[in-house]
């Protein structure tokens, strides 16, 4: 089993990783965080101009055609970034859900304007502070229009294109079905909602009458739909938190090498390096589970779902784990407005519970784990 990326792939990671560290230091994040952007407008220009918004999309709407690998490369140089960009919700589940599931005139429609990065796309799916369930879906879908409210939606603000998880009437499952909206034919209305992260969009958006069509051409199977999207979204993310937590690692083993203290760097201290060597098996467990995540999406294999949501937990543990060491290890100038580290402790409290909380995907993991045993 070869769990690593072709010389190809690896070529991308670097250019990827030379253009963000050219294009997006942490002074940008600073500036999107502190100002009224909604993202970092200049590097998303250059990341639609490399093409990578069309990374997985196929030529045909207008993409590259390449495949999963290839966007966890990326995913992974965004996430040491701390890129203030919407690539997440445009591409990871905006563009994966009309590439999966859309019927062809909606994929003709949709692809290559998200590809071109002439438009930006999100899904919206929480109606709260509580996790989604088929019984929690209120906004409703009948007779073409859309109405209810969804918080929080990531980069709903910006977007043209939104997935949304309606109620399409029945029971349980069946009565969840996704529908597209164009933002642009009215009735939706979007206002900024408080997060940790301001570098990062997330906005209440209200629909009343919104014109919208169902993806696919089947009502009912939204949520069966809904997993398959959020599967493929958990170990993207998981890259991201790979590449956030060594960027964090690397933030603190830096710091430890120049700071003195009682005549002695402090990363002589066996209490520093102690903290280090915790985050470093952190990060290879979490990359361990994302690289066999990337394997299963590629491949569409049967252990998807487990391992997505293996995926998911140790990344969003190691990422939240290496950002508060991080902290920890530069002391008191870690906890000032001034410091870096807070860039990378807000991602990563963000991005645990983006797509779902941890314990949401620890109790997904054992119940297929269980469905598993009793076959």
């Amino acid at each position: 089993m070869n769990l690593d990326f072709s010389d190809d792939q690896k070529m991308l990671k670097e250019q990827v990783r030379k253009f963000l560290a050219d294009k997006c230091p942490m002074s940008v994040t600073r500036r999107v965080l502190d100002g009224d952007e909604p993202y970092a407008k200049e590097v998303w220009k250059g990341l639609v101009d490399m093409g990578l918004t069309g990374t997985a999309i196929p030529e045909e709407f207008g993409g590259l055609g390449l495949g999963a690998l290839e966007l966890c490369v990326i995913a992974e140089e965004l996430g040491r970034a701390a890129a203030p960009v919407p690539f997440s919700s445009s591409i990871y589940l905006a563009a994966e859900a009309i590439k999966l599931f859309g019927t062809q005139k909606q994929k003709e429609t949709w692809l290559p304007k998200l590809a071109s990065g002439e438009m930006i796309g999100t899904v919206a799916i929480s109606e709260g502070t509580h996790a989604a369930h088929p019984r929690n879906i209120e906004t409703a879908f009948s007779g073409g229009k859309v109405n209810g409210a969804k918080q929080p939606v990531a980069d709903g603000g910006e977007a043209g294109v939104v997935v949304v998880a309606v109620n399409t009437g029945g029971s349980g499952e069946q009565a969840v079905s996704l529908a597209i909206v164009d933002t642009k034919a009215g009735g939706v209305s979007s206002e900024a909602v408080r997060t940790l992260d301001p570098s990062r969009e997330n906005v209440t958006m209200t629909f009343k009458d919104a014109p919208a069509e169902i993806l696919g051409d089947k009502q009912g199977e939204g949520w069966s739909q809904l997993s398959r999207i959020l599967d493929g979204a958990a170990v993207l993310f998981a890259f991201e938190q790979v590449g956030g937590t060594e960027a964090a690692l690397e933030m603190a083993r830096e710091y430890a090498l120049e700071r003195y203290a009682f005549g002695r760097q402090i990363g002589s201290y066996q209490a520093i390096k102690h903290k280090l060597a915790d985050i470093y098996v952190k990060k290879e467990l979490a990359k361990s589970n994302a690289y066999f995540g990337a394997m299963m999406l590629n491949d569409e294999g049967a252990e998807l779902p487990e391992a997505a949501a293996a995926s998911r937990i140790a990344g969003s543990d190691a990422y939240v784990f290496a950002a508060q060491e991080n902290v920890q290890t530069h002391g008191g100038i870690g906890y000032t407005w001034e410091s870096d580290c807070q860039f990378h402790y807000r991602r990563a409290k963000l991005l645990a519970l983006t797509i779902g909380a941890p314990i949401q995907w620890k109790e997904k993991l054992v119940s297929h784990l269980e469905a598993k045993n009793a076959a």
